[in-house]
This record gives C-alpha cells, structure tokens and sequence, in this order.
C-alpha cells in the first residue's frame, strides 16, 4: 500500500518511570520502554504513525497493547507458537486479517501483485543485509560488531527499502577497500533477546576487553534475515507465512529452529565463545538458556555465559568484570 514502515523506539531508559505508573516495575524493559515512548509522545516515530502493528509473541507485550491501545490506533496480529503446519495455517489468516484491516483503515486495496512487489523489496534488502553481515566471517574481522550492529539497526529506520541493498553494497566495497587494519581477537556470537541502545553496553564490555562481535543470532540480528521469503509459491500469503513461522523465536515450541541456525553460524563465523543476554523479566529466553547451554558446550564445544541485564547503566562495571573473565578464558 506503499506505506513506510518503521520500527518504534524502544531502547532506552529514559520513558521507563512514566510506564511504570501504568506497568509492573518487573516487566521487560523492551516492553516497557515501547509503551513509555508512546505514553509520553517522546517518539516521533511514534507520535507521526497512523497505526501501530503489534503481535502476541508474549503475555508481556499483548497485555501492554491493550493499554496502548486507549490512546493509539492499534492492531495487534495473533502469532502462533508451534512451527507446525497449523501454526502456518493460523499465521496465514493473521496476514490476511492485516491486510483488511490497513485496507479499511488507509481505503486502499492491496493486491497480491502488491505483495508479490513487497516481498520482492523485502527480499532483497534482507539479502543485501545478509551480505553486510557476512563480512564478518573473515577472520581477522574487517570491522567493529558495534559497527555492525549500528548499521543493522539503522536500517529500520530508512524509510525507501529499495534504497537498502545499494547503500549495503556500497558499504561492503568501503570495507573491503580498507580492511586489513584489524589485529585477531577473540570471536563472539552473541544470541538471546533484542539488542540496541541501552544493551549496547553488553557489546562495548566485549571489544572494550579484547573481544569482537562477529555475529548476532538474536532478534535484532540474524534470525528474521537469515532466510527470504519463497517468491515460487503460488500462494502469496502462505509464502509470508512459512517465512515468518520459521524463524527461531524463543516463543516457539519446540524451538529447533534456533538450535539448527546457531549450529551453522558458529562453524560459518568461527565462533570461539558465545553469549546469551536475557532482558530482565524474558522468561521464554531465560528458561531457554538450559537448552543452547547444553547445545554450545555439549555439542559444539565452546564455552557460554548466560547474561541477564536491562535498560539501566548501574550494571555495565559487573559486565566488564564478568565478560572480561570470558574472554580471557578464551
């Protein structure tokens, strides 16, 4: 419907008193920090948007929308949590569902040649994406995972997708033409919860003391860009839909999916240790913790710290200490 589309603050502790007149004081900071930047009209993202689309990945975030809801125009999409052909079945009726409601809301129709060009878009920017990050499987890495990460995240915030794969592109010529400046260091995958502004300090403790960032298998990362939309289907809304389901959520059961591309990035990336970092209060990350513990130790064989912190600075000395020690271990 040639609407942009942009992902909305939620990083940074700053709103975070203001939610909590209306929120748990020990609800995730993601969470709160979302309803906050709404609340407090301290977003402009946020304050210019026509609608705000939310999901149920947890009992945290669809209850928040319902409070979001009594001063925003939102709809919130019904995510199944089983990668089963149902759950496929059940997300393919949300899509559509959200295709008549932005339908009804903007008076437009949207036609599947309509979302045959988004997936298009879509796909070759995640591509392109994927061909930045791949940089980093050269050993020693070419750039910094703070620079990575930067670069990722800014991209949810450009407006003209189909801008997305020549600024890539271009970026990824810049790196080759400089590279080799870099010494070797420790390389760190790190998994778990949604990183940006406030949890950067988990990034900044890990290449402040000898280590670098060489991948991001979590949901700000390489989990929802891994894999394109298929554009042979015949059936567009089942194509999203597949895509979609298939990607290694925490909220998934069983969650094989994260196990099978953790797997491939730490033999692709040359991974020598990996750190989970949970939200505060994320209880499907932190109650997965056990698993890709087993799995890193047990199969893979390198070390794993599990990490839980939040939006606040009063931890980043405790991280140092504790990532300092990981990587020394290394």
């Amino acid at each position: 419907m040639d609407a942009a589309v942009v992902s909305l603050c939620a990083t940074s502790d700053e709103t975070i008193p203001a939610a909590e007149q209306d929120l748990p004081k020990n609800l995730c900071p993601l969470i709160k920090s979302s309803y906050g930047f709404g609340k407090t009209d301290k977003c402009p993202f946020f304050f210019f948007s026509d609608l705000v689309v939310g999901e149920t990945t947890c009992d945290g975030k669809k209850k928040m929308y319902e409070y979001m809801g009594e001063f925003k125009p939102v709809h919130v999409m019904e995510l199944p949590n089983c990668p089963t052909e149902e759950g496929v079945a059940m997300y393919r009726k949300e899509i559509i569902r959200m295709k008549e409601k932005l339908e009804e809301t903007f008076g437009v129709t949207i036609t599947e040649e309509d979302i045959r060009r988004g997936i298009r878009v879509k796909n070759a920017e995640r591509s392109a994406l994927k061909r930045l990050y791949s940089v980093m499987k050269a050993d020693p890495a070419p750039i910094s995972g703070m620079d990575l990460l930067n670069t990722l995240i800014g991209t949810t915030f450009n407006f003209n997708r189909e801008e997305i794969p020549a600024q890539m592109d271009a970026l990824i010529e810049k790196i080759k033409a400089e590279g080799g400046a870099r010494q070797k260091q420790p390389r760190i995958l790190i998994t778990g919860c949604p990183m940006g502004g406030a949890t950067m300090k988990v990034v900044q403790a890990v290449e402040d003391n000898g280590g670098v960032v060489v991948c991001y298998e979590n949901c700000s990362g390489v989990k929802s860009m891994e894999e394109n939309v298929d554009e042979s289907l015949p059936d567009v809304y089942e194509a999203l839909a597949r895509k979609y389901v298939n990607i290694g959520c925490s909220v998934m059961t069983p969650n094989d999916n994260r196990i099978r591309l953790l797997d491939r990035l730490i033999d692709e990336y040359q991974v020598d240790g990996v750190i989970d970092m949970e939200l505060q209060a994320c209880h499907t990350y932190a109650v997965e913790s056990l698993r890709i513990k087993r799995f890193v130790n047990g199969e893979k064989k390198i070390p794993y710290m599990s990490l839980e912190t939040d939006y606040s600075q009063s931890d980043v000395g405790q991280l140092s200490t504790r990532i300092a020690a990981f990587i020394e271990m290394l």
